[in-house]
């Protein structure tokens, strides 16, 4: 079965940002697990249908982002919303790697190729996920901070 735009009960094409990021329905989400908060600021809250979702850019430690959507009529709105806007480079409407979505806008870096165990934190190191969130959601124990690895110095008066 081909993809028909003009079918019945195709929902109206639409995207639009509204106002503030806080009003997305997942800022929430990202706030607890993204690395780089300040990101959040310069997100885009966009909504195709009914409830708006986080548009997060690229930048500092997230390589990538993505926005799924329904069909590639709305993948194609969405692009075109984000083309031209900082942090949403190589805009591109591709096939989801989720089962719960047919298809994605990506920007940004194209995901890593993923092997074994590590997919889990390596996907969200990708996008930019705190050690703590990783840690999290894995229930693995957080890796150490370069500051915390280092030993402490010695005191002279120690045996």
């Amino acid at each position: 079965m081909t993809h028909d735009p003009s079918f019945v009960r195709h929902p109206a094409v639409t995207a639009t940002v509204i106002a503030l990021p806080h009003d997305a329905y997942d800022f929430e989400y990202y706030e607890r697990r993204i690395s780089d908060t300040w990101l959040l600021e310069k997100s885009l809250a966009v909504r195709t249908m009914r409830m708006p979702f986080l548009a997060v850019p690229v930048g500092g430690t997230r390589r990538g982002g993505d926005y799924p959507v329904s069909c590639p009529c709305f993948g194609l709105k969405v692009r075109d919303l984000l083309l031209g806007r900082p942090g949403f480079p190589d805009l591109r409407v591709q096939w989801s790697p989720y089962p719960d979505t047919c298809f994605v806008v990506e920007w940004g870096e194209k995901l890593p190729k993923l092997w074994g165990d590590r997919d889990a934190t390596t996907l969200r190191r990708f996008y930019g996920y705190s050690e703590a969130a990783i840690a999290a959601f894995t229930g693995r124990p957080c890796h150490e901070t370069p500051s915390s690895a280092a030993p402490e110095p010695c005191s002279p008066t120690a045996p």
